[in-house]
């Protein structure tokens, strides 16, 4: 999977460093005005500014990089800078089979789920790998689709001819002209897209994503949970957040009849990361509870087949998929 060493600075005298899970206080000893420096640096190239009406920032390196930086009062002395460096080892979900993310099995299957047209929700912690799993995914899409992706800062690289993407914009000094993520999926809407992929969900945009699958457009996204079930207990509870008058009568069906499938990606102890389970959403409500079923889940260590089935199977042969031959191997990850 893809690989992000990470570099942070609680203070100029705390340069801290991670590289595949584990963390270290580096030798290296700046001043004030050289983090300032560094961090302007960074920044030119993206557009972006941090100042004392705006003390966030959240910006892509010209190398891919992710970089955030907070800095005073909201911090309580030094800024922080945290980087993330994208090292990519990882763009099919082959390559996540060779890495020990998923099995072979497992594999096949969400390449024949993509190709078919179901929308996928990719769930996991901070640094699981879900943006590369999202990407992976999205290297299944048949190359004659047209696809619009919607992210907070440019992260998804998507192989295809017909690609548009778009990403969040700070306000200006004036404090206007700032563009939100439920913006952009409602203008992707407008853009004919074949498929949406939303990079993730973390507030109101739920709600327009889930009434943009609906709608009977395919889509892909991610979410922070902790696991599958968990994930599509968030997306039933963030569409609330747009307003007094979404209500869980609305979203707990919406979810049940718009999400397929939940693939929850974890690190382990190791650094490693890896696919622990795959959920599928058969469309049924039982009081204010989405109905799932277990496709494949981790036992003793091994990603296996479970009892679960993914709903539309109709679509898997329309796509040219025999679903009962996909889900006959149990290959195990040691």
């Amino acid at each position: 999977m893809g690989s992000r060493p990470l570099i942070w600075i609680n203070e100029p005298t705390k340069v801290f460093v991670a590289r595949s899970g584990i963390h270290e206080l580096t030798t290296t000893i700046l001043t004030d005005d050289q983090v300032r420096d560094l961090v302007e640096k960074m920044l030119k190239s993206s557009g972006r500014r941090v100042d004392l009406s705006s003390p966030f920032v959240d910006a892509m390196l010209p190398d891919g990089s992710r970089l955030h930086v907070a800095i005073p009062d909201v911090t309580q002395r030094h800024w922080s800078v945290n980087v993330r460096k994208f090292v990519v080892k990882a763009s099919h979900l082959d390559d996540l089979v060779g890495l020990g993310t998923l099995t072979p099995a497992v594999a096949r299957f969400l390449d024949a789920a993509v190709a078919s047209g179901l929308n996928i929700l990719v769930s996991g912690g901070t640094q699981a790998g879900k943006t590369t799993l999202l990407n992976c995914l999205a290297a299944a899409i048949p190359a004659q689709e047209r696809v619009v992706t919607c992210e907070e800062v440019f992260e998804l690289k998507i192989a295809l001819p017909d690609w548009v993407a778009l990403q969040c914009r700070q306000p200006n000094l004036e404090g206007t002209g700032e563009i939100k993520l439920r913006r952009l999926v409602k203008e992707a809407l407008r853009m004919r897209p074949s498929r949406i992929v939303v990079g993730e969900v973390r507030q109101e945009e739920c709600l327009d994503l889930l009434i943009a699958l609906n709608s009977g457009l395919p889509g892909m996204c991610s979410v922070h949970a902790n696991s599958a079930r968990e994930a599509v207990t968030k997306m039933c509870t963030l569409p609330l957040l747009a307003g007094e008058n979404v209500g869980h009568g609305f979203v707990v069906p919406t979810v049940a009849g718009c999400l397929d499938l939940v693939v929850h990606v974890a690190t382990e102890r190791s650094g490693r990361r890896a696919v622990r389970e795959v959920l599928a959403i058969p469309g049924r409500v039982e009081g204010d509870v989405v109905e799932a079923a277990d496709v494949f889940v981790t036992r003793a260590g091994r990603l296996v087949r479970a009892d679960g089935w993914p709903p539309h199977v109709d679509r898997f042969e329309r796509a040219g998929f025999d679903l009962r031959a996909l889900l006959a191997a149990d290959e195990g990850l040691g």
